[in-house]
């Protein structure tokens, strides 16, 4: 291989490939929803995967906290978090690099729709990357914890905390938003975050937290795993 192919290689790997990956994966789908119905058709969010309790508990489905993290209700929803996606993921990918950062979103976006199956609406449909996003907040604010002495990475962490607080305060006052959901990505991403580390900048992150954090995320989904089942009144 060429200098020059290298080079180009290089440049390729340092862009928000998984982003972009995202964004688009996130965009066929969403367009894939208006082409079948209406992505505010209840029936074509059921059909494509949305978070619905009644289907995880009698059918079994439980790859529907897996799936809403790509469906969106709407184009103001979807165009809304995909806008965000591509700045904050974009950041986020070049610090945590390309699977850690993939690892972060979609497990994040898993602990949201799993804090909402167990303390969310029991009749309710959900949707949306917002789990995931919250997630990616989450491992942004972790950052303040290992880099405290960095003055441009606290500026950044106090920005986006201060937008997460009056994120959650205005979600209080919204019917329509799943704020159990968003809860459970921010939690998912500050562990997750923690548990992964920054490349390079192992050092940083103590190896015993890595470890209790990891531990706590798997307890965590198991406790409210279980907890959203007992509230249907199945065994666990």
């Amino acid at each position: 291989m060429d200098y020059q192919t290298q080079m180009k290689i290089k440049r390729f790997m340092k862009e928000p490939i998984v982003t972009y990956l995202l964004l688009g994966v996130t965009t066929i789908t969403f367009l894939a929803m208006e082409l079948f119905g209406g992505s505010e058709n209840i029936g074509v969010l059921v059909n494509f995967g949305a978070m619905s309790r009644v289907h995880i508990i009698a059918l079994h489905e439980y790859w529907r906290f897996f799936t809403p993290i790509f469906l969106h209700i709407g184009w103001m929803h979807f165009a809304v978090n995909m806008v965000t996606l591509y700045y904050i993921g974009s950041q986020i990918e070049s610090i945590y690099g390309h699977w850690r950062y993939l690892i972060i979103y979609l497990l994040s976006g898993i602990a949201g729709n799993v804090l909402s199956f167990a303390l969310g609406s029991p009749n309710s449909i959900s949707a949306g990357a917002s789990t995931s996003l919250f997630g990616l907040f989450g491992a942004f604010v972790i950052l303040g914890r290992h880099f405290r002495h960095n003055p441009s990475v606290m500026f950044m962490v106090r920005r986006y905390a201060m937008f997460i607080g009056l994120n959650l305060v205005f979600n209080l006052f919204s019917s329509s938003v799943d704020i159990m959901g968003h809860i459970g990505g921010l939690v998912g991403g500050l562990l997750l975050a923690s548990v992964l580390g920054v490349p390079k900048q192992s050092k940083e992150f103590n190896i015993h937290e890595r470890i209790i954090a990891g531990i706590v995320f798997v307890f965590l989904i198991g406790v409210f795993l279980a907890l959203g089942f007992k509230k249907f009144g199945l065994p666990v």
